[in-house]
């Protein structure tokens, strides 16, 4: 059997890399988002803001909100066809229009 190699991060160069006029500091009212229990949001990472940040293969799946923990928020995704629950911060959810 073989070991692993190297951790959830690994080849995201170009999943983490952020456009060149984009760079710079963070938006606050992105940071303090609020959300509403039922709205419907989509995982975007932000890869300035470690914290609070999902597995990288839910990157841009949708979700529901479902509670607030925190300053996180809990979202329930479907993983092919099973329901699973995260806990992201407000910073790497978008609302879905």
């Amino acid at each position: 059997m073989t070991n692993r190699r190297g951790s959830y991060r690994r080849k995201t160069r170009k999943l983490m890399s952020k456009h060149f006029r984009k760079k710079g500091k963070i938006s606050l009212t992105k940071y303090f988002a609020e959300f509403n229990g039922g709205e419907e949001v989509v995982l975007k990472a932000e890869p300035a803001v470690q914290k609070g940040i999902y597995h990288l293969r839910f990157h841009g799946k949708k979700g529901v909100i479902k509670a607030k923990q925190g300053g996180c928020y809990k979202v329930e995704i479907l993983d092919g066809c099973k329901p699973k629950n995260l806990i992201v911060h407000p910073i790497h959810l978008a609302r879905l229009k």
